[in-house]
């Protein structure tokens, strides 16, 4: 016991925490190392995934010709993918899958297509190519060929969906020119 200690009246005994049974020497407590040392190689860990996806800014290879069916699921308001490529001359087949609770469309085409939905005053659109309409927890099935390259974007427009994000790009690439 050292001077101080004796001289305030404290005194530690052995079954004390963190204090051997021969006295005298306290216990080396390893918990506080071991959760520092899981939080280390936990952040270390998150890190290199990041770095990982990070690192590949290559564009997914394109998809078609052809005929080809792409899932679309929506969540949260929110399509779960936002970029398809595809090869001109490529049939796509979307299907709308709608996990939330409200209304949504799918509606895939050029600038002059979009402006014409802009204002999402159409509550339902029957299934023709390009454009469908799905309800709570529905799939809708709509198709659409892309001949030229260039960039169209595919987008629900019923009020505030667009504004929220709801909305994404297929870029037609010219085949053999990938």
């Amino acid at each position: 016991m050292s001077a101080v200690d004796a001289s305030v009246g404290v005194r530690q005994s052995a079954d004390a925490p963190g204090w051997s049974a021969g006295g005298g020497r306290p216990r080396r407590r390893r918990w506080p190392w071991l959760v520092a040392g899981a939080a280390v190689a936990a952040g270390v860990a998150t890190t290199g995934l990041a770095v990982a996806a990070a690192g590949t800014n290559d564009p997914p290879d394109p998809l078609g010709p052809g005929d080809v069916t792409v899932e679309l699921g929506v969540e949260h308001s929110l399509f779960e993918r936002t970029e398809i490529r595809v090869v001109e001359g490529t049939r796509l087949r979307f299907v709308l899958d709608n996990h939330d609770p409200i209304n949504h469309e799918l509606i895939v085409g050029g600038p002059d297509v979009h402006a014409r939905h802009a204002r999402g005053s159409e509550p339902r659109h029957p299934s023709i190519p390009g454009e469908v309409s799905v309800g709570p927890n529905e799939v809708g099935v709509t198709t659409l060929r892309f001949d030229d390259p260039g960039t169209y974007e595919f987008a629900c427009h019923l009020p505030g969906h667009y504004e929220y994000g709801m909305h994404g790009v297929v870029e037609v690439v010219p085949a053999g020119g990938e």
